[in-house]
């Protein structure tokens, strides 16, 4: 194997990364408006997060989670694609779920996220999304490995989020930090 050699001046220093790690957006995106959808891109571009990642569920998968129907999978994809043109943003949209076209459990999806984009991960929720991530068993393991972000604080919290206050926080409080 032929290897390349890289000249440098004497005395240089690479510079330090300026983006690190990957915002998700975790929703069905049936009533997002373009307005959560420009306050969480903001976020992820003060945070200096080097992807954002926007995550649709599949029919199957938010008629399970969220025990209403949705929209078909492929008009509320094209929603975000419409947004993401007008806005000009970076955001990825990730198909994972038109590929498989079936229910995917939460687990297999972070799963994926986690494998396929680099870290350290935040997952933007709703306060209603995160109340359901955290009735589910595999939360306590998942909530070390990833922080959360809240569009907005929660009415109720699930005994389990408040356990784990420490590991996430609402996106009004990261404004009030910068």
């Amino acid at each position: 194997m032929k290897r390349s050699v890289t000249t440098v001046p004497f005395g240089f220093e690479p510079s330090p990364e300026k983006y690190r790690g990957t915002l998700i957006y975790y929703d069905a995106f049936e009533d997002t408006t373009h307005e959560e959808l420009d306050n969480a891109a903001k976020m992820a571009e003060e945070r200096s997060f080097s992807t954002f990642v926007l995550y649709p569920l599949h029919e199957e998968t938010a008629k399970r989670m969220l025990k209403h129907p949705v929209s078909a999978y492929y008009k509320r994809e094209r929603e975000l694609e419409n947004w993401k043109e007008e806005r000009g943003s970076g955001a990825y949209i990730e198909g994972f779920e038109a590929k498989r076209k079936k229910y995917t459990p939460m687990d297999t999806a972070l799963r994926h996220l986690t494998d396929k984009f680099p870290a350290p991960h935040f997952l933007y929720l709703t306060p209603e999304m995160a109340n359901l991530f955290a009735s589910y068993s595999s939360f306590p393991e998942w909530i070390t490995k990833l922080r959360l972000i809240l569009a907005a604080k929660p009415e109720h919290t699930h005994p389990l989020l408040e356990k784990y206050r420490s590991r996430w926080n609402t996106a009004s409080e990261q404004e009030e930090e910068a």
